[in-house]
């Protein structure tokens, strides 16, 4: 519980966005697999730019001890 509670205070640091509006943007980034006649393709969202920014946001630099 408390690692979810730290990441959520990091992701909303990086981002300056409430924990809310931060899931409803990136809930509907989602991947597709397909399988038409025994072949799987995996289609990877298209992120357009507001969200790739906030995306990166979090990503930001490395953390070190």
């Amino acid at each position: 519980m408390f690692t979810a509670l730290a990441v959520s205070r990091e992701a909303q640091n990086r981002t300056e966005l409430s924990i809310r509006n931060l899931t409803r943007q990136l809930r509907t980034l989602r991947s597709a697999t397909i399988a038409i006649n025994s072949t799987t393709h995996t289609f990877p969202p298209a992120i357009p730019a507001q969200q790739q920014a906030v995306l990166e946001a979090i990503h930001g630099p490395k953390l070190t001890h």
